[in-house]
């Protein structure tokens, strides 16, 4: 049986940036990285934009290369997953071996919400998490014309945008009233299902899927709730993810929408934390609200409060969260979280495409919307940041720099 210091569970941004930082901050015991897929570290936004197109090969995506994991004596395990913990033995355990740890990093992240409907299991219908997802749509896009998309979240807005520019015909069917409806505020809803209406993709919202008619094993048709069939040579399902997190609530977390973790990301378990996107945290900018974010940032800031914590340094994770997407030629960058605000104020002219959404809550900045606004991100942040009250006039006004509009 295997020992390691630092035993972490799950190689994606949050397992891998935790091991960069350890030994960054000068940690030099043993560390192991158990991963569930067969490859090393990579990045996972550009599945559903640039690799998915075709713009960037899997070798780009790397985080870091073989000879850097074995350079800094960090051991990688691909293929495998963590399924069982057993905390007064402190040993973890996976199909084919046991490893016992001194302090265990989870960080297994979210497996992808499936269709439970009829027809779910059909062999053109796909979700996008991982490198092998992407790759078995793209073997089958010869044989598509017209896709259709199943969720209207990020995933399935990037890959309608995607599907549009190699020339197929979507239909995206989105269950709530509107797109990003967890995430956005209407105006920006209306302004990304124009822009992908514009571009010819059918987008639907209010729509759910009732069946998936199949023909040898191939799905063929969706049938709505509303009884409507849409001829289909392939489904994109973008629902959303379920926080990995089985393992842990089995030895005894606290866990709920996420495993429940303090400001050090330690969870209830002694000796065992969570980051990314399976943990769930109090965040500040969330008013205080416990959240579980599914970002890059989020993973990468939390596994730099980790490894800080266990080399001895208190460093509670406070980070801003943000957000980015790619759709078409429209760059969406977002700061804070909306949730709760009172008030919006439009930046901007939204025709011109440029333009960002400000999110006001007792007349202090707790988030904005940037699309191909660059600036207004990076000056925004600051005010979100400082908590200062601000002029809503002065914010609309974007003949003024952000950064130059003092708090009233």
């Amino acid at each position: 049986m295997r020992h390691f210091d630092i035993l972490i569970a799950g190689a994606g941004h949050a397992g891998a940036q935790a091991a960069i930082t350890l030994r960054q901050l000068g940690f030099s015991g043993s560390i192991g990285l158990i991963g569930a897929e067969e490859d090393l570290p990579y990045e996972r936004p550009p599945l559903s934009k640039e690799y998915f197109a075709g713009e960037k090969s899997f070798d780009r995506l790397l985080l870091r290369p073989r000879a850097f994991w074995l350079d800094r004596n960090i051991e990688t395990f691909t293929g495998l997953r963590v399924d069982t913990i057993d905390v007064g033995r402190k040993r973890a355990g996976t199909s084919r071996h046991e490893f016992e740890y001194g302090k265990l990093i989870w960080a297994a992240g979210g497996t992808p919400r499936l269709l439970t409907c009829p027809g779910a299991n059909a062999g053109n219908v796909h979700v996008i998490r991982q490198r092998g997802d992407v790759d078995r749509i793209r073997a089958q896009l010869d044989r598509v014309s017209c896709a259709t998309i199943v969720g209207g979240g990020y995933i399935g807005l990037e890959a309608a945008s995607v599907l549009t520019k190699l020339g197929k015909k979507v239909v995206l069917l989105e269950a709530q009233k509107r797109v990003l409806e967890r995430v956005a505020g209407e105006q920006l809803s209306q302004f990304f299902e124009e822009e992908h209406r514009r571009h010819g993709v059918d987008l639907r919202t209010g729509a759910g899927v009732e069946a998936i008619e199949i023909v040898a094993e191939t799905a063929t048709a969706v049938v709505t709730r509303e009884g409507e069939r849409i001829v289909t040579d392939m489904l994109i399902v973008g629902i959303g993810i379920l926080p990995e997190i089985g393992p842990l609530a089995s030895a005894g977390a606290a866990v709920g929408d996420g495993v429940h973790v303090d400001e050090y990301c330690r969870t209830s378990l002694a000796d065992i934390y969570a980051i990314g996107d399976c943990a769930s945290h109090i965040n500040a900018f969330a008013n205080g609200k416990r959240v579980r974010l599914e970002s890059i940032q989020n993973a990468h800031d939390q596994a730099k409060t980790v490894a800080a914590h266990i080399v001895g340094i208190d460093s509670p994770y406070d980070a801003l969260p943000w957000f980015w997407s790619n759709q078409f030629d429209l760059k969406l960058q977002t700061a804070g979280i909306s949730r709760g605000h009172d008030q919006t104020v439009m930046r901007g002219d939204p025709a011109r495409r440029s333009f960002s959404i400000l999110y006001l809550r007792g007349g202090r900045l707790i988030a904005l919307d940037c699309v191909n606004s660059v600036k207004d991100y990076v000056q925004g942040r600051a005010h979100i940041m400082s908590g200062a009250v601000l002029s809503p006039a002065l914010l609309a006004n974007d003949s003024i720099a952000l950064k130059d509009i003092a708090s009233t």
